[in-house]
């Protein structure tokens, strides 16, 4: 990896690529340290280090925002919007006939969905910038800080407009500076801020852990949770490396004088072809109950129940649901994102089979059944990854922001693979042998 960045700053034009990222990277952590109007920075302040820890109800949209959701800056609502619209829109293509025929128009069609989900983000955003101020001015965003009722005090109409427009704006310059690094930089620009966002919460979280040990001054539980994230990196690179080959072989044809195809590839089918996206439904999922709860007035048996055991992460019901959820939705996506079906019809027009299968439906059968049977073990490990968070809490009384639990892993090792990919490739472009060597 190392290597690969090496070479490419010693070539102009992807030298210019990497400094254009890591400029953008600078103006994204930049502002999600300038706070919005109306909020009063120094009360934050005092709740963030009075509370810290005791989030875990906002801690997957603080994730994704590098913290900021916490400090109520410009870009407290981070990438998360861009991600929810378009996994909405990703689903919404196998329900909608006209999302689905525009995804077949090619780049044209593509460009249309990317545009349904710019306004989708926005409307999102809105959406998500009024609770985080409505949470915000009812105390509930810092339950543990005694001034957590000051943090906004003006509560005028027109000073929630102005915070909220203002989170709006910068969540629309964030998907426009992620654009700006697809278009101009190195790699995906999404994935880039979302990695960044990741990435730096992890020292703080650290370092807390290792403040809150007691251990030799608390560098044995550091230790033993830089351990504990080595062998998860290894064991997160091992499986997302992981992949199924499906041998096709192409019929030969000939078209005039010349012979086309018979040539043997494969369809790659990855072991966790899913991502990190099972693991963000399933933990959506469970803090909708909780927010619920948070926000509803008076005593209620339900009410009971889900504070009990939905609200503290260590809870067993709260583990077997986790699990039992990032299980149902790896299965879920595969299945809405991987179409045998067609990928099967298009092996057939192009004169594709799968050696000792027929094609057409029995082809089609073939793959839907290597998918479920691949899905099984990507499933379970996902649902294991997720988990750790949740360990930590019991074995290290650490926070929910582990920082390196399942979501910080998949995402940190995910990007961070893709990214190399992608530089080694246009390195393998820039220098290869001439035709008179």
């Amino acid at each position: 990896m190392f290597t690969a960045f090496n070479q490419a700053f010693r070539t102009p034009d992807l030298r210019k690529k990497l400094l254009f990222t890591l400029g953008v990277i600078v103006v994204y952590r930049a502002g999600t340290h300038i706070p919005i109007p109306g909020v009063d920075y120094r009360a934050v302040q005092q709740c963030v280090t009075q509370a810290s820890g005791s989030q875990g109800l906002f801690g997957l949209v603080n994730l994704f925002s590098g913290g900021a959701l916490l400090q109520i800056t410009v870009f407290a609502l981070g990438i998360l919007p861009y991600i929810t619209a378009s996994i909405i829109l990703q689903l919404l293509t196998v329900v909608i006939p006209r999302l689905e025929a525009l995804k077949k128009e090619g780049q044209a069609g593509t460009a249309k969905i990317t545009q349904y989900t710019r306004y989708l983000t926005v409307a999102l955003a809105v959406l998500q910038g009024t609770g985080l101020v409505a949470t915000a001015r009812s105390g509930a965003l810092f339950s543990g800080c005694s001034l957590a009722g000051q943090i906004v005090p003006d509560r005028s109409v027109f000073t929630t407009v102005v915070m909220v427009l203002t989170m709006t704006a910068g969540t629309a310059l964030v998907m426009w500076l992620g654009e700006l690094i697809t278009d101009r930089g190195v790699g995906n620009g999404m994935s880039i801020l979302m990695f960044i966002s990741v990435a730096a919460t992890a020292p703080s979280a650290l370092w807390a852990i290792k403040k809150q040990g007691t251990l030799a001054g608390g560098w044995i539980e550091f230790g033993v949770v830089i351990l504990i994230a080595l062998a998860m990196v290894g064991l997160v690179v091992f499986v997302e490396q992981a992949q199924r080959r499906i041998p096709v072989q192409y019929a030969k044809r000939m078209i005039g004088r010349r012979a086309y195809g018979g040539t043997t590839t494969y369809i790659p089918v990855k072991l966790n072809q899913a991502g990190v996206i099972p693991v963000i439904f399933a933990s959506s999922l469970l803090y909708i109950p909780s927010l619920v709860a948070q926000f509803s007035s008076g005593e209620s048996a339900w009410k009971t129940w889900v504070t009990r055991n939905l609200v503290q992460g260590d809870h067993p019901v709260y583990i077997s649901l986790y699990f039992l959820l990032t299980v149902f939705f790896a299965f879920f996506y595969v299945g809405i994102s991987f179409n045998a079906e067609e990928v099967a019809d298009n092996m057939k027009r192009y004169g594709g089979f799968v050696p000792g299968i027929r094609a057409g439906r029995p082809t089609a059968e073939y793959l839907g059944y290597v998918l479920n049977r691949i899905t099984w073990p990507g499933a379970l490990y996902l649902g294991v990854i997720a988990l750790v968070p949740t360990l930590a809490l019991v074995g290290f009384g650490a926070s929910q922001n582990f920082p390196f639990g399942g979501t910080s892993i998949l995402i940190i090792v995910g990007v961070g693979l893709e990214t190399v990919r992608q530089i080694e490739g246009q390195l393998q472009q820039r220098n290869y042998e001439g035709f008179l060597r």
